[in-house]
């Protein structure tokens, strides 16, 4: 998988918070059959690194990654794990220095034109719009194609069912990453149909 492949592999990457483990495998199977085979588990869970063990392992059309990455320490966890792409929230030297190592793709979380002009700088040019609906959402990112056409994002962070293809329509924008195929209830519930059902509208957003 190449760096770039991350923004491509579908138009919406699953943003996965597992408390149980035991649901990471039946979750990850829901979001493969509709169509969402990039899943970014949040390292925010004492389950996560397990949930992440567990799809690489048992889901092998799953392509897993690991989100909300803040230090070197989450990148080396993540990675021996089995994640095979990475997303943080925001970046400094540290941080994108343990994820450019890790031999992984990763997508470095920005905000600000600054921070996007900082990344280009270091030869990064696929990123996390984050937190893409506070942050400015569609029309920000569409004023930054102008200046800095070469950088593409996957914006996470308020992003439904009815915002997505508004974000999927801008040129510089891969894909986006959201949770709402991942209804509370639904997971509790462990009805895995549901999600798949709702996996395959977000799937056929593009």
């Amino acid at each position: 998988m190449t760096e770039s492949s991350v923004l491509d592999l579908a138009p919406v990457v699953p943003v996965v918070v597992v408390e149980d483990v035991a649901d990471a495998v039946p979750l990850a199977r829901a979001l493969v059959a509709g169509g969402l085979p990039a899943i970014e588990v949040t390292l925010r869970t004492p389950a996560a690194l397990d949930a992440i063990r567990a799809i690489a392992a048992e889901v092998p059309d799953a392509v897993v990654g690991a989100g909300t990455v803040i230090s070197p320490r989450n990148v080396a966890d993540s990675v021996a794990a089995g994640a095979r792409f990475l997303v943080s929230p925001g970046w400094t030297d540290t941080l994108l220095d343990a994820m450019k190592a890790s031999g992984v793709p990763f997508l470095p979380g920005v905000s600000t034109t600054s921070e996007v002009v900082a990344l280009l700088e270091r030869g990064v040019s696929e990123m996390k719009f984050f937190p893409a609906e506070a942050a400015g959402g569609v029309p920000y990112l569409k004023s930054l194609a102008g200046p800095l056409p070469q950088a593409r994002f996957c914006p996470t962070g308020g992003i439904s069912l009815g915002s997505a293809p508004s974000y999927l329509a801008l040129k510089n924008v891969g894909c986006v990453g959201g949770s709402w195929m991942l209804p509370a209830d639904a997971v509790a519930a462990k009805d895995w149909a549901r999600i798949e059902t709702l996996a395959r509208e977000a799937a056929g957003l593009r």
